[in-house]
């Protein structure tokens, strides 16, 4: 629930979800202009800010940033704090993070049933850990600890479990989350717009007192957190990389889940300070982008929060950091694939330094006509390869990170690399790409702020690194100024043998510490009380938003082309960015062969370009294209810059017409191939939910296990698969079109999409049979701490009408910090960190939903864990505040929820695949409205009670109960490489 950072290829993932976009933004006439409104209070603006933010300052210094986006009626809320891990003690570390832990326990008012009685307990229990602390005897300290469970056991019963929880749930929130990071810990939640006054209620209490309640069950999910981490090689990787990159800086010693002694020794008293220290107005910021009214908003939050206390903030000191004169070579091991980091260190946000390497990061990176993926992943030199930037308020890096090719070494792969930050050095790039490379960074920032999200994460930013807004909006004006020598200059003063390079190697990891659980009484949980707070909380009244229902039918536009293609629309109101699908209602499983073309052609060029040629080609005119294989769509698309929608679709239609076949390519395709095989089965994750559950549920014949041999894919012919390509023209199609002025689209499309005059029909699609048996065990081996177990049934076949009842379910059951089985086995019992169940309903009619749960536990709880989920998913617990509270939640985001520009078509898509013609929401609404507990338990007892589950299991054969594993089922071991079908010849499957 709570992170401590985003991984690195989260920040990849964020790098490359903003590329391709452009900008309106004067930057010329930006400046920063201060206003009062009618009600006196003073706030700063941005002229030709594209946000429209509004920041003020109360007199206690707590910052507000208020953003005005009307889609939908929500509110992105951040609560920000100038306190990361960078600030923990040095003999706690850890301790911003556990301290994010405890904001969600609740305050002497939230979750209270008598606070007198309970803090009296309380303090004794801080003060036991005190002593635990300084304790030396290993004896002693277990003696303290159970005296420590005992009264943490007395003291639950004063309290109520997940009340702060429960309301946000009220609100009909749709996140309920934060995170800690280096300089900040952020408190964030997604609120229908006509709650912001129960929110801001909710967060001014939140924050006015610290109460450590649950301290050592919270505890032990932190430890459950640790050992996650230590099955993580990205996250060992990526700190390796900060360790050599900032080793005399918190950055590099410090990280936010903290030392396992200090885990095993904490101090409530020092949580306590750190809160009393940083959690002061002057050293936070609100953050409220949605749906708002300026000045009325301002006003509520002033009541709320104008009368915390200020206080002074005195940050440590750090000392600056030796430079590094030659390359810093380190080491980490574990199961996944192979890659190696090369890391350089750079000044911090704010700098010139970030404008510099952040235009050089995307020179090489762009996804589409970067150095880096033409020279390296389009000539197919390495596996993967690519660049990223981190920048925080005291140094940043700029990142390179490859994966080698089958029989390359992590050293050439490194070489190659750098040979690609030569080429910059020495000014081995086209002209044109300085330009390209800012309007693409426009494109980004032009589509970022159409999400109230993402506008709410730059405002975030900018706080936590002391920056004026304006200064933020003007990093692109700078970059355009820069020169193409400036960057020649730049990149010969940074880039030297002053980088970091991080070794993954497979292999068992050495220095795993495991952080051992102490034993826990279960503490009560009170399900059915309530305090005070709740229960006024409960009959505050406001103007309720009503939910707003689509028709379909008049929502999309519909009409031919000129060639009697059927043409669907959807003017885009925003912005001059277009989407251009063409919809192919075939796939994977009809053609086995489209899939491995569409990622076959990605490497080729036509008769007029080569594959390098026709990526600068389509980058320069801001255009992305794809041809996307699903397993019963092929979806041929373009998207980018309205004004160059006809030049992008005659060159995407020139590639589709004339692209080339070449042997060298298909057959490094093939190795390609083989290699991401070899890498996905490394990765837990691929094997749990990918290997595992496609073989429970479907068994040995499947989409997951229907690919070739390497002995198939060296017979097929380049040609055969260019012909497959090509010929989908011949197939019946249709047009989906996002943007301005259809007419002229459609006026592009005949001039340049040419099929034949009788389209043909789609060839048969293969049809996977569902398991229908359960009372298997299958077991995967995998070097791990901790272990990870899914409960998998096949459940009853999908019905509409069961949509309302399965969403209500999901809330009350499964889902979710206030859910029943997060209370019960996480929070009640501290069996499992992360834990959840309930129904995936199935996305295509007469298919059947999946009952399903997972746990994700330590080895040695795992036994514990299992029972708790059976005895759940045998009996569900009913609780009426609960249920009650779970309903509201429901019904609230039904009525906040809107569908808008091209979601409107993707939804009605998906609809249409379950046999649904309309917008379902209103029937749902109405269902869940008129719902009670027992109907939800009827529910229950038809759908979800005695399943007959296949158990899905993924551990550390020496730590595993293999004995007690083989009481739940029919135990298999299974072997990977027949879970993902990669060596055929162990068993010959005829699909």
């Amino acid at each position: 629930m709570k992170k401590i950072k985003n991984s690195l290829f989260s920040l990849l993932l964020i790098l490359l979800c903003n590329c391709k976009k452009t900008s309106n933004i004067d930057h010329d006439s930006i400046i920063t202009i201060q206003h009062i409104n009618s009600s006196g209070y003073t706030y700063e603006t941005v002229s030709n800010d594209p946000t429209g933010l509004r920041l003020y300052t109360l007199d206690n210094g707590l910052k507000i940033y208020l953003g005005k986006n009307q889609e939908e009626p929500k509110i992105q809320t951040l609560i920000a704090i100038k306190a990361g891990y960078k600030y923990d003690p040095i003999d706690n570390t850890g301790l911003a993070h556990y301290l994010e832990h405890m904001l969600f326990k609740g305050t002497d008012k939230i979750g209270s049933l008598n606070f007198e009685k309970e803090n009296i307990l309380l303090n004794e229990i801080a003060d036991l850990f005190e002593k635990h602390k300084v304790e030396k005897d290993t004896f002693k300290k277990k003696e303290i600890y159970k005296i420590i469970d005992k009264k943490s056991l007395e003291a639950s019963k004063y309290a109520v479990a997940n009340e702060y929880d429960k309301m946000i749930a009220l609100l009909g929130a749709e996140e309920n989350n934060a995170f800690t990071e280096k300089e900040q810990t952020v408190y964030q939640n997604k609120i229908p717009a006509n709650e912001l006054d129960k929110w801001l209620l909710l967060q001014s209490e939140r924050f006015n007192k610290l109460v450590l309640r649950g301290f050592h069950t919270e505890l032990e999910a932190v430890y459950e957190e640790f050992n996650r981490g230590q099955d993580n090689d990205q996250w060992k990787q990526y700190d390796a990389l900060l360790e050599g990159l900032y080793p005399s800086h918190p950055y590099g010693y410090q990280f936010g889940i903290g030392k396992p002694e200090h885990l095993k020794n904490p101090s409530m008293h020092a949580v306590h300070s750190y809160f009393d220290k940083y959690y002061v107005p002057n050293n936070m910021a609100i953050i409220l982008v949605g749906d708002i009214d300026y000045d009325a908003t301002i006003k509520k939050v002033d009541n709320a929060f104008g009368n915390f206390e200020k206080k002074e903030v005195v940050f440590p000191k750090f000392k600056e950091i030796d430079s590094i004169s030659s390359p810093v070579k380190k080491k980490v091991f574990g199961p996944s694939a192979e890659s190696i980091y090369v890391g350089f260190r750079t000044e911090g946000i704010g700098s010139k330094q970030e404008v510099l390497v952040t235009l050089i990061d995307y020179m090489l990176t762009n996804s589409q006509a970067g150095i880096l993926d033409l020279n390296l992943n389009q000539k197919q030199l390495v596996q993967n390869a690519f660049s990223t930037t981190n920048f925080a308020n005291d140094y940043g890096y700029h990142l390179l990170v490859g994966l080698p090719k089958e029989n390359q070494t992590l050293e050439e792969v490194r070489n190659l690399l750098l040979s690609q930050i030569e080429k910059i050095k020495k000014g081995e790039f086209n002209d044109w790409l300085l330009k390209a490379v800012i309007n693409d960074l426009k494109l980004a920032q032009l589509r970022k702020y159409e999400n109230t999200t993402s506008t709410a994460n730059d405002y975030l930013q900018a706080y936590i690194a002391s920056q004026n807004w304006e200064d933020r909006l003007k990093i692109l004006e700078i970059m355009s100024s820069i020169t193409k020598q400036e960057v020649i200059n730049f990149a010969n003063t940074l880039y030297k043998n002053n980088y970091v390079e991080v070794y993954k190697i497979k292999g068992n990891d050495k220095n795993i510490v495991k952080v051992e659980s102490p034993k826990i009484t279960p503490i009560e949980l009170n399900r059915e009380k309530e305090s005070n707070f709740i229960k006024n909380f409960s009959k505050i009244s406001n103007t309720p938003l009503l939910p707003e229902y689509l028709d379909y039918k008049t929502a999309i536009q519909r009409t031919k082309t000129n060639k009697g293609l059927k043409f669907e629309h959807i003017n885009n109101p925003v912005n001059d960015i277009f989407n251009l699908d063409i919809i192919f209602d075939m796939g994977k499983d009809n053609d086995q062969q489209l899939s491995l073309a569409s990622d076959y052609i990605k490497y080729l060029g036509t008769d007029k370009y080569t594959p390098e040629q026709l990526k600068q080609e389509f980058y320069k005119l801001g255009i992305t294209y794809n041809l996307y294989v699903d397993s019963d769509k092929t979806y041929a698309n373009i998207q980018g810059l309205i004004e160059n929608f006809d030049a992008g679709l005659e060159l995407f239609e020139h590639f589709w017409n004339n692209m080339s076949p070449n042997s060298e390519t298909y057959e490094n395709y093939i190795h390609q191939i083989q290699k991401d095989r070899q890498n996905s089965k490394t990765e837990k994750s691929n094997i749990l939910f990918g290997g595992l559950w496609n073989y429970a549920h479907y068994g040995e014949k499947s989409s997951f296990r229907n690919i070739y041999s390497l002995s198939e894919l060296q017979k097929i012919k380049p040609q055969k698969l260019i012909d497959k390509v090509k010929e989908l023209r011949n197939f019946k199609q249709r047009i989906f079109y996002y943007g301005k002025n259809y007419k002229a689209a459609i006026t592009s499309i005949d001039k340049h999409h040419k099929t034949t005059n009788e389209l043909q029909n789609y060839p048969d699609k293969i049809e996977f049979k569902e398991r229908e048996e359960g009372g298997k065990v299958y077991f995967v081996d995998y070097d791990m701490v901790q272990s990870e177990i899914v409960f998998l049934a096949k459940g009853k076949e999908f019905d509409p009408k069961k949509t309302a009842a399965i969403r209500l379910f999901n809330a009350y059951f499964g889902s979710g910090v206030s859910s029943i089985v997060f209370q019960e086995i996480r929070e009640s019992k501290a069996l499992a960190y992360s834990v959840e169940a309930g129904v995936y309903e199935s996305n295509e009619k007469k298919k059947s939903n999946l009952v399903y749960a997972y746990l994700g536990t330590q080895a040695n709880k795992m036994s514990q864990a299992i029972d708790a989920m059976g005895k759940l998913m045998e009996d569900m617990p009913e609780a009426e505040e609960q249920f009650n509270q779970a309903k509201e939640a429901a019904l609230k985001q039904i009525a906040a929820e809107r569908i808008t520009k091209s979601n409107i078509f993707w939804t009605y898509e998906s609809l249409k695949k379950k046999g649904i013609d309309k917008d379902n929401r209103k029937e749902m609404y109405d269902r869940i409205k008129n719902m009670t507990l027992t109907d939800l338990k009827n529910f229950f007892n038809e759908n979800i009670k005695g399943e007959d589950y296949n158990i899905l299991v993924i551990g550390n054969k020496k730590e595993m109960d293999i004995e007690a594993l083989s009481k739940l089922g029919s135990f298999e071991e299974m072997d990977i490489d027949y879970l993902f079908n990669h060596e055929k010849n162990k068993k010959d499957i005829k699909l």
